[in-house]
């Protein structure tokens, strides 16, 4: 008899955490060289197999680019194994001498990961480095629009890792998917935590599975150019970031928020980059196709470019357009284009000056960004610092393009494709996720002495000190008061 697709689906994810655990057993007694040793060949499977990947991606998603998606899957291997190769993950990682202290790393576990169909092999080659580098297992679950490419990443890294010596059954993927295969793997017993990144919905799930979970928010990136910025540089960037694999990076530029001083040449400067500004009866065009109803970006335009995008509209645009700009006056519901677009799609304000700017900027993460990033062009470090200070985000990303800027590929930061958003949008994580954030770490602590003791009579002391103090001072309050009202008795009798 044969079993239903959603049975099936089930079952196969119950194997692969079963098989993955048993690896995990075996993971965890290796040495930090056999550790190194199984990335290090997983970074030359990524790196040999980037472009085979991207092309895969393209085809099956439709959304973003090629060549985009190649230095994503380049940067998951080797710019992510440059930073993590030197990372002490098993063993004593840290001796404290002064304190008498030892921190001594061990893997989580199991870990599932959810992988989103906008960067879905590039995701997969990071999550799996990650995890292995801390000695995790991990077992995927793609999106169902990116099935085919997500496991043949997987299939590539587990191979590679195989290779390296890893036990068999470290790095699984779901071929048969299905919500419920996914809710299966977040919350199976043999799952210890979940590295999710997708939608809104997906990522209140994994935190709603009773298991510990790393997500992330949604990005609505503002970015800034304040009177002291470079504007040709930051119309380059700002473009740049935003066309990036077609803007299918959370981290990605949602709207410019301009000085009025500015503004119109920046205007010039962004359109000499390929942007193309729309009417205000082609911002009502765009902004339908782009945006639905009911709320949220429309699935079809995702990762799409602007002349797919125009064609849907039923508007023209030069042939040279990498990104349609639309000027908005507000944000909310009024303004569709104020919310995140995944797209090749930028909101434009123009604002009085950099306070007003703040506020602006405030505004648009409100809506939908809280916690995640925010874009800065700006050479005033006074400004820099209100910004960093004020500002409910984790990343400010400065004289950047944001999507490069923020998983670390133009910055110091941790170079990742989990960007954490922290407590303000109910993400438990608030950095770029490392294989730091896949470990517990024990402590060994050495007495370091007895704490000193103040005898009774010094205590008693102490405290009869204090109420004389405290009487005297209000002695002097009392006499103060009296002084006062008499002087105002007299001066009334004058």
């Amino acid at each position: 008899m044969e079993l239903d697709k959603d049975l099936c689906s089930l079952q196969e994810a119950r194997n692969l955490v079963r098989a993955a655990r048993k690896a995990q057993e075996a993971l965890m007694n290796f040495t930090q060289e056999q550790v190194d040793k199984i990335i290090d060949l997983m970074r030359e499977a990524g790196e040999a197999n980037a472009a085979r990947l991207a092309m895969m991606a393209v085809s099956e998603t439709g959304m973003g680019n090629y060549n985009d998606k190649c230095f994503k899957n380049y940067f998951a291997s080797r710019t992510l194994y440059d930073f993590i190769k030197p990372m002490k993950t098993v063993g004593i990682i840290r001796e404290n001498l002064d304190q008498k202290l030892w921190e001594i790393a061990e893997p989580v576990g199991v870990i599932a990961g959810i992988i989103p169909t906008t960067n879905p092999t590039s995701t997969v080659i990071y999550k799996a480095m990650i995890a292995l580098k801390s000695r995790n297992a991990i077992v995927f679950s793609p999106h169902p629009s990116a099935v085919r490419c997500t496991n043949e990443a997987a299939k590539i890294m587990h191979q590679a890792a195989i290779a390296a010596g890893a036990p068999e059954g470290v790095i699984g993927c779901i071929m048969n998917v299905s919500m419920g295969a996914t809710n299966e793997l977040m919350k199976h017993p043999n799952v210890a935590m979940i590295l999710a990144t997708g939608g809104s919905a997906l990522v209140k799930a994994a935190y709603s599975s009773g298991k510990p979970a790393l997500g992330v928010g949604p990005g609505n990136v503002p970015a800034f150019v304040e009177r002291s910025a470079d504007l040709a540089k930051a119309a380059e960037y700002i473009i740049m970031g935003k066309t990036f694999d077609n803007g299918t990076i959370c981290a990605s530029e949602q709207a410019i928020v301009a000085e009025e001083c500015i503004a119109d040449e920046l205007i010039i400067h962004l359109k000499r980059q390929g942007a193309h500004f729309l009417s205000s009866e082609e911002v009502t065009k765009v902004s339908n196709v782009v945006m639905l109803a009911n709320g949220g970006v429309n699935p079809k335009v995702v990762g799409k470019d602007p002349k797919f995008i125009a064609q849907l509209a039923g508007i023209n645009i030069p042939d040279q357009t990498k990104c349609l700009v639309a000027p908005l006056s507000g944000v909310g519901p009024q303004w569709p284009l104020s919310y995140e677009k995944l797209t090749t799609v930028l909101g434009f304000y123009r604002v009085a000056d950099w306070h007003e700017g703040c506020d602006r900027c405030f505004q648009l993460l409100e809506v939908g960004g809280v916690g995640h990033s925010l874009a800065m062009h700006c050479n005033n470090e006074e400004i820099i610092r209100e910004f960093a200070l004020k500002k409910p985000v984790n990343r400010l990303l400065v004289n950047t393009p944001a999507a490069m800027g923020g998983v670390g590929a133009t910055t110091g930061l941790a170079p990742s494709f989990t960007l954490g958003c922290g407590t303000w949008a109910g993400s438990s994580v608030s950095e770029n996720v490392t294989p730091l954030h896949l470990i517990n770490i024990k402590r060994v602590a050495w007495h370091l002495g007895l704490p000193e003791r103040k005898s009774l009579e010094t205590l008693n002391e102490i405290s009869n000190c204090n109420q004389n103090q405290n009487q005297a001072q209000t002695q002097q309050v009392d006499a103060q008061m009296v002084q006062e009202i008499i002087t105002q008795i007299l001066k009334h009798l004058k």
